[in-house]
């Protein structure tokens, strides 16, 4: 594994961060989703580093506890201050004038749409992992079907105050079934624990849904070089919101769909994802 560093941002937060490759390489800036940590890209910053990226993985805010302001106040973890978390990051690394690539999983790939709508001029590309494009998204939750309603019932649970108590009891035995159900191996499951084991961090995590808008509201369209990567059993995201990306993004567009995947993508299919993010890079060089 990477050594542990601190980044420190224009906002005076300290995000623990892995970074890996040569320090003047093209920035690669890595974003993780729920309920995992920077260690979801353990198979890629090797990859990436060896091909001459600078791979940087942090944990994000409220995952770093040097980057944690208190989650009772949910405007600390409104979009927008994750959104900002991003472009301060890249500044961190040295590119506050530079274009960099940028990847997303989960509600990395949330943030990760919402960096190339409002910053476009920042990306040489975007690469999203699992979490469709937050217009398609919202069209699919409030079709009649209810088909992604449904998918996304949990998100529901994440509201009550209890839940985060009840993930970690009994060392964290909900979490960690959870994750190991939807195909996450035993040695990543105690990979994202290490980190969301503490009830700080799960606290700071759950924010991020409690906080209001971060999940249900439309954006324009992109217009940075996307690929988008969707495994077709992902049991919390169906077809009609993957499918209905491509109408979100007015850039050059890659859906590459992975069979009988689900939702973790990099922890189930490493080396497909590696692939599909070198070529990715290289044709959209920054």
């Amino acid at each position: 594994m990477p050594e542990l560093t601190t980044l420190t941002t224009a906002s005076g937060l300290r995000f623990s961060a892995w970074v890996e490759g040569p320090a003047d390489g093209p920035l690669v800036l890595l974003l993780h989703g729920y309920p995992q940590s920077r260690h979801a890209w353990r198979a890629q910053l090797p990859a990436l580093a060896a091909a001459g990226y600078c791979a940087v993985a942090p944990d994000q805010r409220g995952y770093s506890p040097g980057a944690r302001p208190d989650p009772a106040d949910l405007a600390n973890y409104a979009v927008e201050h994750l959104v900002a978390d991003a472009v301060e990051l890249a500044a961190a690394c040295g590119h506050g004038s530079r274009r960099f690539h940028l990847v997303g999983h989960d509600w990395g790939g949330q943030v990760a749409w919402r960096v190339a709508a409002a910053h476009p001029a920042r990306l040489a590309s975007l690469a999203i992992l699992s979490r469709p494009h937050p217009t398609a998204f919202l069209r699919a939750l409030e079709a009649p079907d209810g088909d992604q309603a449904h998918r996304s019932r949990h998100h529901k649970a994440f509201l009550d105050p209890d839940t985060g108590k009840l993930l970690l009891e009994n060392d964290a035995t909900r979490l960690r079934r959870g994750l190991g159900e939807a195909g996450v191996p035993p040695d990543a499951v105690q990979f994202y624990v290490s980190v969301l084991g503490d009830p700080a961090a799960m606290e700071a995590a759950l924010a991020w849904y409690r906080a209001a808008g971060g999940l249900r509201t439309a954006i324009g369209a992109v217009t940075v070089p996307t690929l988008y990567i969707w495994g077709d059993a992902d049991s919390t995201v169906g077809r009609a919101a993957a499918e209905g990306t491509a109408a979100c993004v007015s850039a050059p567009y890659r859906f590459a769909v992975l069979p009988g995947i689900g939702h973790f993508v990099t922890d189930q299919v490493p080396e497909q994802v590696n692939a599909l993010l070198l070529d990715h890079l290289k044709a959209n060089p920054a």
